[in-house]
């Protein structure tokens, strides 16, 4: 249930139904926008007299709200939600552009990367320390040491960076961590989505092989549920029946997130198509579909990448790709 206030409610009268309503057992989520405020009500409203609370002088209107996901849903939260990470904006208008490898293999590749995605443009890099694998005998990251590398690049370049965290078991390494990546793998891993929800960083969640968009918005509340709002969400590709591209990439999912939620979403056309020449097309139209952001892996030398290599672009090839995103998003404006 929503319950809309009038304009110009005083912080008092505010505080008193907001007082009263959590006497009924109910969680309050507030939100203030510039012309009026949105309180929601979680938890089990059927107690709650509709009639009676729109009857309240300070209340404009009351609405039942019938899908399952609170915290993530729009009509809680009118106004696109705006995430920072390290000095970076992204939603609520702000374009972020996320670069890098798959995974980390040296001091050396992810340095360079850096240096190469920083100087087209890019704001945060990405690369994985811990990978999970179809396969237990591939390239699975460097773990640990990975994590140290890309702060290294950070210290080097002034990117904040986006990394995996695949077990709780090693959330304490992500300590310094600047957005905490769950991948399409652990999206229904609801221990750790929970556990997600007491870290005071931006999580960005990916959407599953094959989960619908209600299901990732579901994912969303367990973070949200738990305390931390700072959600992403994350189009990176779905299973079909076609088996010429990796995944198929669902863009209709990125104006449907932004109508049923105020998250901001992101599109990874690598993972997605899985053909670096494809990449380029998928990101602009992704661009055009009006996401909040690219999330491309970039590798200084793709044929011999440890991970993911034949849908990595080169540095050139990404910084001509950043100039067309940047024409798009200069006409959409």
């Amino acid at each position: 249930m929503i319950v809309v206030l009038k304009h110009g409610v005083t912080p008092d009268k505010k505080k008193q139904l907001i007082s009263w309503l959590q006497n009924l057992g109910l969680r309050i989520h507030v939100s203030d926008g510039e012309f009026q405020t949105v309180l929601g009500l979680v938890g089990d409203t059927s107690s709650v007299d509709m009639d009676l609370v729109e009857s309240l002088e300070i209340v404009d209107s009351v609405k039942r709200v019938t899908e399952p996901f609170k915290f993530c849903n729009r009509k809680f939260h009118p106004e696109d939600l705006v995430v920072e990470a390290g000095g970076v904006k992204i939603g609520g208008g702000n374009f972020a552009m996320i670069a890098g490898p798959c995974s980390v293999e040296s001091e050396e590749q992810i340095v360079a990367v850096a240096r190469a995605v920083k100087a087209s443009g890019a704001d945060l890099l990405r690369g994985g320390a811990f990978k999970p694998r179809t396969s237990p005998y591939d390239f699975a990251g460097l773990g640990a040491p990975g994590l140290e590398l890309l702060k290294i690049a950070r210290a080097e370049t002034g990117l904040p960076f986006v990394t995996e965290l695949m077990n709780i078991m090693d959330l304490d390494l992500f300590a310094d961590v600047d957005v905490i990546q769950v991948g399409a793998r652990n999206m229904q891993n609801y221990d750790l989505l929970r556990e997600l929800g007491h870290v005071d960083k931006p999580i960005l969640l990916k959407r599953g092989l094959a989960n619908t968009l209600k299901e990732l918005l579901m994912s969303a509340e367990y973070i949200m549920a738990s305390g931390n709002e700072r959600v992403m969400l994350c189009e990176r590709g779905i299973r079909t029946f076609d088996d010429y591209t990796r995944n198929t990439l669902d863009l209709a999912a990125v104006p449907m997130l932004q109508e049923l939620s105020h998250l901001p979403i992101l599109v990874d056309p690598s993972h997605a198509t899985g053909i670096a020449r494809l990449v380029p097309s998928m990101a602009l139209a992704a661009t055009a579909a009006g996401a909040d952001g690219l999330m491309i892996e970039v590798h200084n030398d793709p044929i011999h990448a440890m991970c993911d290599g034949a849908q990595s672009l080169r540095p050139d090839e990404y910084d001509a790709l950043a100039r067309k995103v940047r024409d798009i998003r200069e006409l959409m404006i």
